[in-house]
């Protein structure tokens, strides 16, 4: 498995949750090495199989060499977790540069899309692979816009749930899978990101539940997509919100 921003949040608890299960996995980062190799040795503590792996998943490039480190240490992906994500400080579009909308679809689009072309090329039986499943991660933010916050990283996401539902269709014949999760208010780092590192604290009440969910939960979901359970289950997005 690939798990891309798996250094922490999410992408950590779904690499942590996967290497139980059986997986071998990629923890990619960009920035944050001691992160990725603290995820690394939690898995290989107890005895899971586990590597980190430096890229830019906003960078072609950078994912292309991403997959050959695996092929040669790992051997064949059989599932892909397109996490990585980014956003930026609040603000109203009026406010934002064309060059912060760009960094925002880079990594969150373009850089989804590019490993899942990536995946699709080993996994597919059409190119002689042995079929996989994808779970890509989306956000409640393509559901209601992030209005004064963040629209780009909104419809970012929202690009993301039209790309699992068309890329599903592609290649359901080929032995994949594609899916997504949309998780609402996590307790995760990105809110830090965005300027409000208590965020989920600020609006929880917006949740039926009454409480922001924890990485753990998404990432229970995450492998539930990719498992044989859900083995008739493709081109679905996943709410993990609280009921919102």
């Amino acid at each position: 498995m690939i798990v891309t921003g798996g250094s922490r949040g999410i992408g950590a608890a779904t690499a942590k949750l996967a290497a139980s299960r059986g997986y071998a996995v990629c923890v990619n980062f960009q920035r944050s090495h001691d992160a990725a190799e603290q995820v690394v040795r939690d898995i290989t503590s107890n005895r899971g199989q586990a590597i980190a792996v430096q890229a830019d998943i906003g960078s072609e490039a950078d994912i292309v060499a991403l997959y050959r480190q695996v092929d040669s240490a790992l051997g064949n992906v059989s599932a892909l977790v397109n996490n990585a994500a980014t956003l930026e400080s609040q603000m109203r579009l009026d406010a934002m540069e064309a060059a912060r909308i760009e960094r925002v679809f880079s990594v969150n689009v373009l850089g989804s899309m590019i490993c899942a072309r990536e995946a699709v090329r080993r996994m597919s039986t059409r190119h002689g692979g042995r079929g996989g499943a994808i779970v890509n991660v989306s956000s409640g933010a393509a559901k209601y816009g992030s209005p004064g916050e963040y629209v780009d990283y909104a419809a970012s996401k929202g690009a993301i749930e039209t790309f699992t539902v068309g890329l599903a269709v592609e290649v359901a014949q080929e032995g994949i899978r594609v899916n997504a999760v949309r998780p609402g208010f996590i307790y995760t780092e990105l809110h830090a990101k965005g300027g409000e590192p208590q965020r989920v604290d600020r609006v929880k009440t917006l949740v039926p539940m009454q409480r922001g969910g924890q990485p753990e939960e998404v990432a229970n979901a995450i492998l539930w997509l990719l498992s044989e359970e859900a083995s008739y289950i493709t081109g679905t997005i996943v709410d993990v919100s609280g009921g919102r």
